[in-house]
């Protein structure tokens, strides 16, 4: 599920609860105030959405399927948020604890690297760039997302 208000804990709990779960594992993202050694003043998601959602049920049909019992749900906001706030929560619930924490583990995992979501970190000094996945800062203005990328002019040919 992909929102664009604060996500709520029970919301995603209640997804995975049943009578078979032995075991419920979470995994809450926060927005921290500090990130490759700048202060962050906010963080900035944007997604496309058609996309980002068929991925994520994908990820959690492909992580359910591998354990009997298992149930997963994943939630991830959009916007504008501050310091504390939530940017995604994973549940994942199994018979039992050990089954629990490797699906969640595996659905969050996942997520970072192969949902279309964009992460802009905004830094107190003014400088932001843009992160898609584990690992993968691009500056500013090199974006991978259609709307946080630069606007290109397409070459006008001209005929004479």
């Amino acid at each position: 599920m992909i929102k664009d208000r604060p996500l709520a804990l029970a919301d995603v709990v209640a997804a995975v609860a049943h009578a078979g779960a032995g075991g419920i594992d979470i995994f809450v993202g926060n927005v921290r105030d500090r990130s490759r050694g700048h202060d962050i003043a906010r963080l900035e998601y944007e997604a496309y959405e058609p996309m980002a959602l068929r991925v994520m049920q994908q990820i959690g049909a492909a992580v359910e399927a591998e354990t009997p019992g298992v149930r997963v749900a994943i939630h991830h906001r959009l916007g504008v948020l501050q310091i504390g706030d939530s940017a995604v929560i994973v549940a994942a619930s199994a018979p039992h604890r050990a089954e629990a924490f490797a699906a969640c583990r595996a659905a969050i995992e996942q997520l970072k690297q192969d949902v279309p979501i964009w992460k802009r970190e905004v830094a107190t000094d003014g400088h932001a760039w843009v992160v898609q996945g584990p690992d993968d800062p691009l500056p500013w203005g090199h974006a991978r997302s259609p709307r946080l990328a630069p606007r290109r002019r397409r070459p006008c040919l001209r005929r004479g």
